[in-house]
């Protein structure tokens, strides 16, 4: 067969650009979140890190502020879901995670649009007064058992897939931080209600941290495979210049050996 023939039957090769661009743009979509989270703390009316829910960040003269970043954190997720989408075999494991991350951005979306109640001074813990405060306590509870029931599924997946397995350990010790976290918060209702802030964002930092680095592993993976396949590529193009000019350089001599025949 020619060298010609072989490389017209070739088919491309599947291009890693959607997932780098779905992992880079969650992995920004995570350091916006936690700097607005940050800056939003030192704005009036200066809600406690420790004793205060971040949603309360919503309620006030920039809560608007944390109104978007929901729906920020809400895109941040489902671009972790595309990028994860992309890439290694697919299973069911993979499928049912993906269902449930979505459903956990989802939830993040509908906290814009659903304030919630804010204790009286010096109340604190989860309490509800209102309609839309009920449906906010509900839709960010089941915000967050989906994300993690999501990373549980999606951490057994990457530990099977080989070119992603190096994060399992990192991904495995996040999800068990936003465990703990989510566990810290149901505990601190009842117990410390004063600490249900520091609770909920120990749940929020293992979520978050989840997100990054397995979006991180991903960018890297699809990056170093783009550049192999680039390389392939090179190489196959100088062996088929090389094969090529071998052949002109034989007819001559062909030629020649016909010539001296006669």
């Amino acid at each position: 067969m020619r060298v010609s023939d072989r490389v017209g039957r070739s088919r491309p090769a599947l291009s890693p650009r959607p997932a780098r661009r779905f992992a880079t743009a969650a992995m920004v979509g995570v350091v916006l979140y936690i700097l607005v989270d940050a800056v939003l703390q030192f704005l009036p009316p200066h809600y406690s890190v420790v004793s205060d829910a971040e949603s309360n960040l919503a309620v006030g003269p920039f809560g608007w502020i944390m109104n978007l970043n929901f729906l920020g954190r809400a895109g941040l997720t489902l671009c972790a879901a595309g990028a994860i989408g992309l890439v290694g075999p697919g299973s069911r494991l993979r499928r049912t995670g993906l269902v449930l991350l979505v459903i956990a951005g989802a939830c993040s979306a509908a906290l814009a649009f659903l304030p919630t109640d804010i204790n009286g001074r010096g109340e604190f813990g989860l309490r509800t007064s209102t309609l839309t405060g009920a449906l906010h306590l509900a839709v960010a509870s089941l915000g967050f058992l989906a994300a993690l029931a999501a990373f549980a599924l999606l951490t057994a997946w990457l530990r099977g897939v080989p070119a992603l397995r190096r994060v399992y350990p990192a991904a495995l010790a996040l999800t068990v931080v936003a465990a703990v976290g989510l566990l810290c918060v149901g505990l601190a209702d009842h117990l410390a209600p004063t600490l249900l802030g520091l609770a909920e964002r120990v749940c929020l930092a293992g979520i978050l941290g989840w997100a990054f680095v397995v979006c991180a592993a991903i960018r890297r993976r699809v990056t170093d495979s783009a550049g192999a396949t680039q390389g392939s590529a090179s190489a196959s193009q100088v062996d088929t210049s090389v094969s090529g000019d071998s052949d002109i350089e034989s007819i001559p001599s062909a030629a020649s050996h016909r010539a001296k025949s006669g």
